[in-house]
């Protein structure tokens, strides 16, 4: 028996998430007294280094069609490795990758899984995950007491840890079936940390009254080293572009801080960032829904605020 993480690479380069589930993975590994195994598709740079985070071993997969994902074919793949290495419990990152995999391979391993756990489980005589359910509003613990696992980890649940050191690559040849999708184009955001795994967001909506006055939230971001986000209706007409849409039909975030800047708190918006560790809301409107939900609170024009906090910003760092 032994723990495997499926790591995703888009592009093949292996992104913080997949550090997360590999630390997910070690300290599940630690618990059931066994090993982590870690395994990547395709083209794969670096995937040595996951040992750092956990992994005793690292297995590639290396048939150039999986360069392109296919939910279908990566499936099939992950159950043959687990099988081949003896892996019981299987665990990914809840992105679009993970999102697309953990149900597939539930079904095809005949397996017990949890979308979205936030929480290292237990294991008092019966193996039990937590995550967020009701929009974030309650927690609910699942038993799954079937032999086979698969679970999915939500970003920034637990911080990457060097638990190890670097290993040799594995290759690991399997029946690779042909894919049913033919991928034409890709078109990836890039030069900026993707919204699930950013640390810190900074979001602002209608309150910016016009996408001419993106500029302040942009430096504020900047000099943070922040992604930037926005609330539904402000990608909808266009001021900023849809992948930078959070909440509940956009992207779900659990980021360390998050700021909405001229966001009344939607309970649309809300279940999507409601997880994060730390929320600044700054807004003229004292009876905003977001101030209920927020660690810190600024009433006031953010044409006014925004810019003074920038600049103390400013001068903190050339302080240091």
């Amino acid at each position: 028996m032994s723990v495997l993480v499926y790591v995703d690479s888009p592009e093949g380069q292996i992104k913080k998430s997949g550090q997360e589930a590999v630390t997910y993975g070690r300290k599940v590994a630690d618990m059931l007294g066994t090993d982590c195994v870690a395994v990547t598709l395709g083209d794969t740079n670096d995937a040595g280094l996951l040992g750092v985070y956990g992994a005793s071993k690292v297995i590639n997969v290396g048939d150039v069609s999986l360069n392109s994902f296919d939910s279908q074919a990566a499936t099939s793949v992950i159950a043959q490795v687990a099988s081949n290495v003896g892996a019981n419990v299987i665990i990914m990152s809840h992105n679009a990758r993970g999102k697309a995999v953990v149900g597939r391979l539930a079904a095809r391993m005949d397996a017990g899984s949890v979308a979205g756990v936030n929480a290292l489980p237990t294991n008092d005589g019966a193996f039990r995950v937590k995550k967020n359910v009701f929009s974030g509003k309650a927690i609910a613990t699942y038993e799954i007491a079937s032999e086979n696992k698969v679970i999915s980890v939500m970003g920034n649940s637990i911080p990457p840890e060097e638990l190890g050191a670097a290993v040799e690559v594995e290759s690991m040849s399997v029946e690779v079936p042909a894919s049913k999708v033919t991928v034409k184009e890709v078109d990836t955001v890039k030069g900026t940390v993707p919204l699930p795994e950013a640390e810190l967001v900074v979001s602002a909506g209608r309150g910016m009254k016009g996408p001419e006055n993106w500029g302040i939230i942009e430096e504020l971001a900047d000099e943070l080293a922040a992604t930037t986000a926005c609330s539904r209706p402000v990608a909808d007409v266009g001021w900023r572009p849809h992948h930078e849409h959070v909440g509940q039909t956009g992207v779900a975030i659990r980021p360390n801080l998050y700021f909405a800047i001229g966001i009344s708190g939607a309970i649309q918006h809300l279940a999507g960032v409601n997880s994060s560790k730390t929320i600044v809301v700054i807004n003229k409107d004292p009876e905003a829904p977001f101030f209920k939900a927020a660690d810190y609170g600024v009433v006031g024009d953010l044409f006014d605020v925004v810019p003074r906090l920038t600049e103390s910003i400013k001068k903190f760092k050339a302080a240091q």
